[in-house]
């Protein structure tokens, strides 16, 4: 007989936008879920777990709080989390596991490791199965975001990339909580749903005050799936359609349009051209391509004042006569985007915004190509 499969959910957010407030509402109005809590904090004194240990419905004397501290889930502490996990599922108390990840985490990374730490228990253990990824958000932190970032500087949080970390929790989630609703005004909600919405336009999004929201709607959804996930980001779905955007998704001056070029960037020119890069773009991702390295090509990424770049792979025009017609026989639809100059060597960048001047951006971007 199958045993009965244990669900999990992760949730993400960064420091202060209310994960823990989340997870105290949801421990105190379980509606028969019985769940277990890990609790990822990689300072060396562990406030999240000390707080719900101490407010919620489960404690650690009762094993139902596993606080693991020093270190990443995806990383130092994989062994760790995957001993947790099978523990708690081989218990025979729970039927649900609720994961905190650290504020300063990246949610992709955690999410491949507890897919794969729940497909190596599933084949000789109990099955589980990562079940949701909620994003909860500060509203105003996030206005205050997209107005460049202004009010995140002060905050000594040993952090750089403020605007990378959340717009990474917004774009790899199935569930969104704009919490501390309340914060805001009706109008500047609307204005933030539509940036969160160019950058995440699969998830559910749910308006909320200290956490508080139906259980339905976060747990047992069976939302998550890794593929799905990877590919739901604003900028994959802006790089997968190039057809001219409808007028409505421009409301509120937010947009999305996509540089494609065939012809090389000047590294120099273009480095030059990323430190003076318009605080109206709030998203940038795609793939570059250099004079200087001809058979190499970049994925490059920024969000808020993060701009870094990394070799994705040679271009297969790079390779012999023969690998490319090997190549174009087994992956036809590169035929779709072949030049015969060219070949598969192009920029393609997605710029999400508010207010862009986009004749500008594509100026300044031509002005970094070379023939």
């Amino acid at each position: 007989m199958r045993k009965k499969e244990i669900k999990i959910a992760l949730i993400t957010g960064y420091l202060g936008a209310g994960k823990t407030t989340l997870l105290n509402y949801v421990l105190g109005n379980q509606e028969g879920i019985r769940a277990a809590v890990i609790v990822n904090d990689i300072g060396e004194v562990n406030v999240d777990a000390s707080l719900i240990a101490k407010t919620g419905k489960v404690s650690e004397q009762d094993k139902n709080l596993i606080p693991l501290t020093n270190g990443c889930i995806c990383c130092t502490l994989k062994a760790n989390l995957a001993e947790q996990l099978t523990k708690l599922a081989e218990s025979g108390k729970f039927n649900y596991i609720i994961i905190e990840a650290s504020g300063i985490c990246e949610p992709m990374p955690i999410a491949q490791t507890i897919t794969e730490i729940c497909r190596e228990n599933s084949d000789d253990g109990i099955p589980m199965r990562l079940d949701n990824i909620i994003a909860v958000i500060d509203c105003a932190r996030m206005l205050d975001e997209f107005e460049n970032g202004h009010a995140l500087v002060a905050e000594d949080i040993g952090e750089d990339d403020i605007e990378n970390l959340l717009i990474q929790q917004l774009e790899f989630c199935n569930t969104i909580l704009l919490n501390k609703a309340d914060t805001i005004s009706e109008n500047e909600m609307k204005e933030l749903k539509a940036v969160v919405r160019k950058l995440q336009p699969e998830a559910h999004m749910i308006e909320t005050n200290y956490g508080q929201v139906s259980l339905k709607d976060i747990l047992d959804t069976g939302r998550f799936d890794l593929d799905k996930a990877a590919a739901s980001a604003g900028w994959v779905a802006a790089i997968e359609n190039t057809e001219e955007e409808k007028p409505e998704t421009e409301e509120y001056g937010i947009s999305s349009f996509v540089y494609s070029r065939r012809q090389p960037f000047s590294r120099e020119k273009f480095m030059a051209f990323t430190k003076a890069w318009p605080k109206e773009i709030i998203r940038c991702k795609g793939m570059v391509w250099y004079r200087e390295d001809p058979n190499m090509s970049y994925i490059f990424e920024q969000a808020g004042r993060l701009i870094q770049e990394k070799m994705e792979g040679r271009f297969i025009a790079s390779g012999s006569k023969e690998q490319v017609k090997m190549m174009l026989r087994r992956y036809p639809q590169l035929k779709k985007v072949w030049d015969p100059k060219y070949g598969d060597r192009m920029q393609k960048l997605v710029f999400i915004g508010r207010q862009m001047d986009r004749k500008a951006i594509e100026d300044g971007l031509d002005s970094c190509l070379t023939e």
